[in-house]
């Protein structure tokens, strides 16, 4: 039982190819993204705001936590796809609820858009593996003050500055490169790269709400 993915130097299971390793990522990747489309186009968005906001936000942190435990914890891939699942749903319903209020066009050109930029950002990881893993604690620090700032704006004086947008598309771009990077580094199998994807969907996720917001805008 490993505390993180990323930190597993050795395994007794069996090791794949690098081609099938990151084929398991992106198939994992595609399976997050096509639950979350099936949830937006069949979920009434308006059946999710009708939820006691407390409790949609307990379940949801409760969902997300667990998953994240399944995935970390566990070295059997079928329980970390179980646990990738858990993480899946919750942010599907924040993304029917996000997505319901844009033009579709403005929807596909986020989609667009992020996927460009994550396809740049994980061929950045693969060259820059260094630089991603020195920037992380600027990352980290970074990204809790501008929740924590954004938290303030929002609940307490009611504004919301849209420079802080375009900072957190910074922050999750410097994840994505900065996960990528360290999937490449651990041991290829089946469950490090379902483990990997996890992460990495939660990146792609944050990274395309935000620009979506950003897009919004204009």
């Amino acid at each position: 039982m490993e505390v993180n993915v990323f930190n597993r130097s050795t395994t007794a299971d069996p090791t794949i190819s690098p081609a099938l390793y990151n084929l398991i990522i992106g198939l994992t990747l595609c399976w997050g993204f096509a639950i979350n489309w099936l949830m937006v186009i069949s979920i009434d968005p308006q059946s999710i705001a009708t939820i006691n906001p407390f409790i949609f936000i307990i379940g949801y942190f409760a969902s997300c936590f667990f998953g994240m435990y399944l995935f970390n914890s566990s070295d059997k891939p079928i329980v970390s796809f179980i646990g990738y699942n858990f993480v899946v749903v919750p942010f599907g319903l924040i993304v029917n609820l996000i997505v319901s209020r844009y033009d579709a066009s403005i929807v596909s050109e986020a989609i667009r858009v992020t996927g460009m930029v994550t396809v740049a950002m994980m061929c950045l990881g693969s060259i820059f593996p260094a630089f991603f893993k020195k920037i992380a604690g600027a990352l980290g620090i970074a990204l809790l003050i501008v929740i924590i700032v954004e938290l303030v704006e929002v609940f307490i004086f009611g504004i919301h500055h849209g420079i802080i947008d375009w900072i957190v598309v910074l922050i999750f771009c410097g994840y994505i490169g900065y996960d990528w990077g360290r999937a490449n580094q651990i041991p290829k199998t089946v469950d490090n790269a379902i483990d990997c994807a996890a992460a990495l969907y939660m990146d792609i996720i944050n990274l395309f709400l935000r620009i979506l917001r950003i897009l919004g805008r204009k």
